[in-house]
């Protein structure tokens, strides 16, 4: 497993993120004002140097839960709420995104691309935020530093974990589904033809050699698809031109139905074997982020990820969260190094009182507050 997977992963999933919010805000017709300080907020605290400082260490990649809890915190990081049941269609949203894009990935190396298409387009919402455009170049330059000298070996064990990672993730997307790129069963197609990778001659020719390195005969053959060579390669600078598509703002056509989502029920119980290293980490991450604090009365607003507020009703009474992660008891109490702060956390994870009769997210914002 990777020890560097970590900082790709939440780059990838924040990029993600800021995109499908993008498109909510526009979808609700929020004002402009708002719009821009949820993006400005948002990327100021995901890029912000304490946080990016605590990320970039080497460490395991962790589970689902941990991720989307440290989401869930960025994404409320601003005026705008989500209800748990959007938040649970967010992340699946994310999720599925990223995974299309390392599933098309041409090369490991290409990961790179991936995440600076993300970056560049992240750095694009908040092109009139001068502060908030120097915390996403500085990110890009360390990402850059950490990744750039990465042998391909490294690389593809990078991918691979990102592939272990995302394995058991089979969410169904509306978006994918109208474009033919994901099946009923919530699987990828994987196409069987187009560019073939940077340095990498198209298949279909066969060549023979003698004793002296000298080619003798040739011959072709089948190739049971129809591929390209690449046009060139990608720009591996702070600009300039990616060639590489994937990971950038497939949103940003009007879809109709792009944040639908449906799963099958998952059956995996089985309990997270680093609960208490992921309670840790989820402590430092966020240790490392300030969340405005917005009143609720005030001027805050909720978006919603589904086309109704009843449909978001009867996700959330569906238990959809709990469909995607088993519950966990951990008993962080006895570790000689947790904190009573780290205690606190546990215990709100595992104790979070059902309110069904309070206004949406009540449960989530009163556990966000607290942090």
């Amino acid at each position: 497993m990777s020890m560097r997977t970590l900082p790709l992963v939440f780059i990838n999933l924040g990029g993600e993120m800021l995109y499908i919010l993008d498109q909510r805000l526009r979808a609700h017709n929020t004002s402009e004002d708002n719009s821009d300080k949820v993006m400005n907020d948002i990327v100021g605290t995901m890029f912000s140097k304490a946080f990016m400082d605590e990320l970039l260490k080497p460490q395991q990649l962790y589970s689902h839960r941990t991720l989307k809890t440290v989401l869930t915190r960025l994404a409320h990081a601003s005026i705008m709420r989500l209800n748990p049941a959007s938040m649970d269609r967010l992340y699946e949203l994310m999720v599925m995104a990223f995974k299309h894009q390392v599933l098309l990935c041409p090369r490991p190396k290409d990961l790179l691309l991936i995440s600076y298409n993300h970056l560049d387009t992240v750095r694009e919402f908040v092109k009139d935020t001068p502060a908030a455009v120097n915390q996403v170049d500085e990110t890009h330059r360390r990402i850059i530093e950490t990744y750039g000298l990465l042998s391909e070996g490294e690389l593809q064990l990078l991918r691979q974990t990102l592939l272990i990672f995302f394995q058991d993730m089979h969410v169904r997307v509306s978006l994918f589904l109208k474009d033919k790129v994901q099946n009923p069963n919530g699987r990828f197609a994987l196409p069987a033809s187009g560019p073939v990778p940077h340095g990498i001659e198209v298949p279909g020719l066969i060549r023979m050699f003698n004793s002296k390195g000298r080619e003798v005969k040739r011959c072709e053959f089948p190739t049971g698809g129809s591929y390209s060579s690449s046009i060139r390669q990608g720009s591996f600078e702070l600009h300039g031109d990616r060639v590489v598509r994937l990971g950038r703002n497939m949103y940003s056509v009007c879809h109709p139905e792009e944040t639908h989502t449906s799963k099958p029920p998952s059956t995996d119980d089985s309990p997270n074997l680093l609960a208490k290293e992921e309670l840790n980490l989820l402590a430092r991450l966020m240790g490392c982020m300030k969340v405005e604090n917005v009143q609720r009365s005030g001027t805050g607003f909720r978006i919603n990820l589904f086309s109704t507020d009843k449909e978001e009703e009867e996700a959330g009474a569906s238990g959809a969260d709990d469909s995607m992660f088993g519950v966990i008891n951990i008993q962080a109490m006895q570790d000689v190094q947790a904190s009573t702060e780290l205690a606190r956390i546990a215990g709100e994870f595992a104790d979070l009182p059902e309110n069904p009769s309070g206004s949406k997210g009540d449960d989530l914002l009163a556990m966000m507050d607290d942090l």
